[in-house]
């Protein structure tokens, strides 16, 4: 199992209430701020791959990032949707979080109690 990375934005609100329920649960994780530590075309294929929605999922359809695209992201190539999440990160809701077996997007106590729980069951089997 790979460590925990943490996609976030320092005034995103949901950032800061899963970066305060990680800590309160004593899981420790790598931060990279979403804009200037983009997750690279490997790391977002993987993301991806993971979640059960796919680009939707994903996508922050509701940031202004988002509504000022002048394409159809439904119509573009995975490779050149990739290109485009790599380069314009605020499209990507956010937090992410991956540890490269399981993935939560947004603030989602229940999804972060499951993974604390993998986690912790791990450490005991160790």
């Amino acid at each position: 199992m790979e460590r925990l990375t943490f996609f976030s934005y320092p005034s995103c609100t949901s950032c800061r209430k899963t970066k305060k329920w990680l800590k309160a649960n004593h899981i420790s994780f790598e931060e990279r701020h979403l804009f200037r530590e983009t997750p690279t075309e490997a790391e977002l294929k993987r993301i991806l791959a993971l979640t059960t929605e796919g680009l939707d999922e994903l996508l922050a359809t509701r940031s202004e990032a988002y509504k000022g695209l002048h394409v159809n992201i439904d119509e573009m190539m995975l490779f050149d949707v990739i290109q485009l999440l790599t380069k314009e990160p605020r499209l990507l809701r956010r937090p992410i979080l991956i540890d490269g077996e399981k993935l939560v997007i947004g603030h989602n106590e229940d999804a972060l109690k499951n993974l604390v729980s993998k986690k912790q069951d791990l450490k005991m089997s160790m």
